[in-house]
C-alpha cells in the first residue's frame, strides 16, 4: 500500500514553485521620452548645464545611456526639449492672464502672473535662469521676457499716441519695465518674501505711478549743470 511503503506517512505535495517577483511595467516610447524630460528638469534645475550628465539622468530613470540618446541624442537635446517647454509654458501664463482692458491692470497681471509661475513652477523657473552657452536669445528667459515686452510695447504706443509722448519710445520703456519685473522676480525666486501680491502691488507702484508722471522729453539733470 502507498501508506505502508511510505512509512505509514503520506507523501508530500511537490513544493509549490517560488513566485516569481512581478516584472516591472514597461514603460511605452512616449512615457519614457516623458520621464526622462522631467528628471532632465530636474537636474538641470539642481545643477545647471554643465554640471548635468547623462550618467546621472539614466541612473535616475533607471535605464541605461543608450536609451537617453536614443529619445534625445544627447545632452543638448535633452537640454533643448526642457528650455523649449519651459519658455512656451512661462509665455503661455503670461498672455493668458493679459485679459484686463486698463494698462495698470496688464501690469498686475502680467506680474502676477510670473510670480506665480516662480512659486508654482520653481525648477522650470531656474532652469530658464541659468545661462547656457549652447542657448541663443531665442531660446531662454530672454527670449521669454523679450515676447512679453512685445506685447508691452503695444499697450505702452497707444497709451503714449493718446497722452502725447513718442510712441516710438514704448519699446525702450516697455524693455525697461519686463526687465524691472523679471530681475524682481529672480531675487524672489530665493527670498520668497513679501508675499507675491505684496511684491507685485509694489511693482506696479513703481512702474505706473512713475510712467503717470513721466516728462515729454525728460533730460539729464548732471548734462544741464555741466
Amino acid at each position: 500500500m502507498a501508506d505502508e511503503a511510505t512509512g505509514g506517512r503520506r507523501r508530500a505535495a511537490p513544493a509549490a514553485a517560488a513566485a516569481k517577483p512581478p516584472s516591472r511595467v514597461r514603460m511605452s516610447a512616449a512615457q519614457r521620452r516623458e520621464q526622462l524630460i522631467a528628471i532632465g528638469r530636474q537636474i538641470f534645475a539642481e545643477r545647471g548645464f554643465d554640471a548635468t550628465s547623462i550618467e546621472e539622468v539614466a541612473s535616475r530613470a533607471k535605464v541605461s545611456k543608450p536609451v537617453v540618446y536614443e529619445h534625445f541624442g544627447g545632452k543638448e537635446g535633452l537640454y533643448a526639449v526642457v528650455v523649449d517647454r519651459e519658455v512656451r509654458a512661462l509665455l503661455d501664463r503670461i498672455t493668458t492672464a493679459l485679459t484686463a482692458g486698463h494698462p495698470r491692470e496688464l501690469l498686475e497681471q502680467a506680474a502676477l502672473a510670473l510670480l506665480t509661475y516662480i512659486e508654482e513652477e520653481t525648477s522650470g523657473f531656474r532652469v530658464l535662469v541659468r545661462e547656457s552657452p549652447l542657448m541663443s536669445a531665442t531660446g531662454n528667459f530672454s527670449s521669454v521676457m523679450n515676447d512679453v515686452g512685445h506685447q508691452v510695447e503695444h499697450i505702452l504706443a497707444a497709451e503714449f499716441s493718446g497722452r502725447g509722448y513718442d510712441p516710438k519710445l514704448a519699446e525702450l520703456y516697455s524693455q525697461a519695465l519686463v526687465g524691472m519685473v523679471a530681475l524682481t522676480g529672480r531675487w524672489w525666486l530665493e527670498v520668497r518674501k513679501p508675499r507675491k501680491e505684496t511684491v507685485a502691488a509694489h511693482l506696479v507702484n513703481l512702474s505706473w505711478n512713475g510712467l503717470s508722471h513721466l516728462e515729454s522729453k525728460p533730460g539729464l539733470i548732471t548734462r544741464k549743470r555741466a
